[in-house]
């Protein structure tokens, strides 16, 4: 029986400037594709990854454009396609004003209230 994982990620766009991805969320694609079984909870300010519709293409910095823009809610959107369930905290997502309405489909809510219960469904908690 496969390892159950859950993959806690807190950080939003970690090195985004320097990759056209989160490292975080292409570690693990990865290691979905490789057979881990992983589930995503972004919480704190990485439920910003999960709204739809970002658009970073013509970010500047002085005058070096930024030649692959990071597209992270398709990143996401990729994921749940593989099958990974991705949660985000409820109560975070409330704290920064963003409304359900703007998340990618195919998101799970959870609060803080019942992330004890949820931990203790995992053999291994990564926490980004």
């Amino acid at each position: 029986m496969a390892t159950k994982v859950l993959s806690i990620v807190e950080t939003a766009y970690r090195a985004t400037l320097e990759e056209q991805d989160d490292t975080i969320l292409w570690l693990n694609h990865m290691l979905k594709n490789n057979g881990l079984d992983v589930t995503l909870l972004l919480r704190s300010n990485a439920v910003n990854e999960a709204v739809k519709g970002q658009d970073a293409s013509g970010l500047k910095f002085g005058d070096v454009p930024l030649k692959h823009a990071p597209a992270l809610d398709g990143d996401i959107a990729d994921l749940i396609e593989k099958g990974v369930p991705v949660y985000y905290v409820k109560e975070d997502l409330e704290e920064r004003g963003i409304p359900e309405g703007r998340l990618i489909d195919g998101l799970k809510s959870v609060s803080r209230k019942e992330l004890p219960g949820m931990l203790d469904g995992f053999e291994l908690v990564w926490h980004w």
